[in-house]
């Protein structure tokens, strides 16, 4: 973590800021679409109400495989690997009675001192060179932001309140507020993006409405200190769940040592937070007396939602991430959508701001992301439903001695197994999802294969991510995939001249790599790909005339605009 910048410059930082890209929020959205942008040489300015070194909560804990592919590609997926729980402490997910009692079933998940080698587990063997990582945001934040506050052209102001904006046809004026000195002042910049929260005040500056669900379940989440809890787990987890019929809840742990974050699921429809006794139900959750000692660090009660914005832009202001959609954290895909978002953002901005695409190439983004956040929403919602179901079910045998006791619990351990391996190894939200209403890709009228939350089907199918495969020189293809559209050959006596020469003539960052023709999903010699990794045609041979393609990659042929 970088030391806090002296009074003398937090003052010159307010004097007068220009900046291409305000982005309001420095949680791991906020800071993914800053890096993402800097790295693409736009200049990019971060408003934070926190203190440099203020730590996060302890919401998120799990890093999703898509999103380390992302990191990947930013340079940081290796420091961010090889930080967390000690790298021998099992990332499995427990079902138990409690947390210390017995074992009804487990998820297998690599630790992450074997993550890139082990093949037994339900999301070893997945086409990527980056699977996923279980890590607090504690840990995961202070990562993002001291790379963030490296890069050249990205500015980080701590301790700065947006308040409002305001914008025209050449941009935006918003003004912030120093925390600590009660100064406003204005920042001007070509596009402003809201990663401030659930509360967004960029949401309600652009008139966007959360539309949906507005309470699934409430929890009580209490982080704490309890030195000797492992030592009374037979064998750790990285999230113990404990289903009894007396409470059920999650225990995450946040260290591998001392800390932990429990969850108390208020599963019946009259339980209240005040009425539900914290302490009580955190001794029920972890099976243990009145004599077991622990520290509350903090505490949060929350309701879980399914609400998504009707709309993610108005004009120059966009939103991302718990600013434009709000659902259960299952499948661990809240803050994981939302770096989704900044990926597919940050090339399209940066598209336009580098000078070779057209403005209304932005459209795009609404386009892409509002269909897809809304079906993994309900993904996420009809899991919540089942979980739910199966912890208000509980048998009272379940922790009954003998030969019923045992038949008892391993129905419901296999149960508990087969309903939450999809959301802990989630395949298909991971790799399956695909944009189908882009107004910038080029469908071919083939139907993308469907997907579940845990399963997929790998297609060239434009819309769909980019299939996994290596080149010759051992080197995954996404590495290979270049700021703005690749094209892989799988033929190499296919001549690409002309559409090379018409993205180029543009201005357009486009490179030529041949995959092996071994390789799978050959099934077209030409695939071009996208910056985000997402397919954005495929043919055979280039079309004779390739300036229509061209047009509509780069937004050229759209109506509409900023407004």
């Amino acid at each position: 973590m970088h030391d806090r910048p002296s009074a003398a410059s937090e003052k010159a930082a307010f004097d007068m800021v220009k900046t291409s890209v305000l982005v309001v929020g420095g949680g791991p959205v906020g800071l993914s679409l800053a890096m993402d942008l800097a790295s693409r040489g736009i200049s990019v300015t971060v408003v934070e109400t926190r203190a440099a070194g203020e730590p996060p909560s302890v919401k998120c804990n799990h890093v999703s495989s898509r999103s380390m592919e992302i990191f990947r590609r930013l340079g940081v997926a290796r420091k961010l690997r090889d930080t967390g729980l000690p790298a021998d402490y099992p990332n499995d997910c427990s079902y138990r009675t409690t947390a210390t009692g017995i074992e009804l079933s487990r998820i297998l998940i690599p630790c992450r001192r074997d993550r890139y080698t082990a093949t037994s587990g339900p999301d070893t063997g997945w086409p990527t060179a980056e699977p996923p990582h279980r890590i607090n945001q504690i840990y995961m934040e202070p990562v993002l932001f001291a790379h963030a506050a490296s890069i050249e052209g990205l500015q980080i102001l701590n301790r700065t309140a947006f308040e409002d904006f305001r914008q025209d046809d050449d941009g935006i004026v918003a003004t912030v507020r120093n925390l600590d000195t009660g100064s406003a002042s204005p920042i001007h910049a070509d596009f402003i993006v809201g990663c401030d929260g659930a509360r967004s005040l960029v949401r309600k500056a652009i008139d966007a409405n959360l539309q949906g669900t507005p309470i699934i379940q409430r929890v009580q989440s209490t982080y704490i200190h309890a030195p000797t809890l492992l030592g009374l787990m037979d064998q750790p987890a990285w999230m113990t769940l404990s289903l009894n019929p007396r409470r059920c809840g999650t225990v995450v742990a946040i260290d591998g040592q001392e800390n932990w974050l429990i969850h108390n699921h208020l599963n019946r429809e009259d339980e209240t937070f005040d009425s539900v006794d914290r302490d009580a139900s955190i001794r029920a959750i972890l099976g243990v007396g009145p004599d077991f000692e622990y520290e509350i660090l903090s505490k949060e009660d929350w309701v879980g939602r399914r609400l998504v914005a009707d709309r993610f832009r108005k004009g120059r202001a966009f939103i991302c991430g718990d600013a434009a959609h709000l659902w259960m954290p299952y499948a661990g895909y809240g803050m994981n959508a939302g770096i989704a978002d900044a990926t597919n953002l940050a090339w399209l901005l940066g598209a336009y701001l580098q000078g070779w695409a057209d403005i209304k190439i932005l459209d795009a983004y609404e386009a892409e992301r509002l269909p897809i956040t809304e079906q993994v929403s309900r993904f996420a919602m009809e899991m919540a439903g089942k979980v739910l179901s199966q912890r208000r079910t509980v048998p009272e045998e379940i922790e009954q001695p003998g030969p019923e006791g045992d038949a008892v619990r391993k129905q419901v351990g296999q149960a508990a197994y087969d309903l939450n391996v999809q959301q802990y190894c989630c395949g298909g939200l991971n790799f399956g999802y695909f944009y189908d209403q882009s107004p910038i890709i080029a469908y071919d009228g083939a139907e993308q294969p469907g997907f579940t939350m845990a399963d997929f089907t790998p297609s060239s199918t434009p819309g769909c991510r980019l299939p996994f495969a290596k080149l010759s020189d051992g080197r995954v293809v996404y590495d290979a995939l270049g700021p703005g559209y690749t094209l892989l050959r799988y033929d190499p006596d296919v001549a690409v001249a002309p559409l090379a020469e018409a993205m180029r003539a543009n201005g357009v960052p486009f490179a030529v790599v041949d995959v092996p023709t071994s390789q799978p999903f050959g099934d077209h010699k030409l695939i071009l790909a996208r910056t985000d990794q997402h397919v954005a045609w495929r043919g055979d041979a280039v079309p004779d005339d390739p300036a229509p393609l061209v047009g509509k990659l780069l937004g050229q042929n759209l109506t509409g605009g900023p407004g």
